[in-house]
């Protein structure tokens, strides 16, 4: 099995993704644009650990921000769960085969009675 880069683009998805603080913020930005501030109040945590996450968030490329004033506004953007998507296909194809087999499987059982 060929080696991986430990840093590509899918790498920083997965790591953004593996805690469930940045998972609630991207949640809580699907209901609209935020600032850093509205985040730390919706999450009752400091700005500082906020503007961590979505630090972290925005190295895998699911948010974006923009200035407005002296304030950065933060936004979802999916495109790179198009990548995540991909990756996990060849398992959805695994897992119907597999369930198809089994449906069978009981079919011919409920033939046996």
């Amino acid at each position: 099995m060929p080696r991986r880069v430990k840093e590509s683009p899918l790498d920083q998805l997965f790591a953004a993704l593996a805690n469930p603080t940045r998972r609630d913020v991207l949640d809580a930005l699907l209901d609209g644009d935020r600032s850093a501030g509205e985040l730390a109040r919706l999450f009752e945590m400091s700005r500082p650990s906020v503007s961590e996450h979505l630090r972290a968030l925005r190295a895998a490329g699911l948010v974006e921000e923009r200035a407005v004033g002296r304030q950065r506004i933060y936004r979802v953007t999916a495109t790179p769960l198009a990548g995540l998507v991909d990756w996990l296909s060849p398992y959805e194809r695994f897992w119907r085969d597999r369930l198809t087999a089994l449906r069978e499987v009981i079919d011919t059982m409920d033939g046996d009675d």
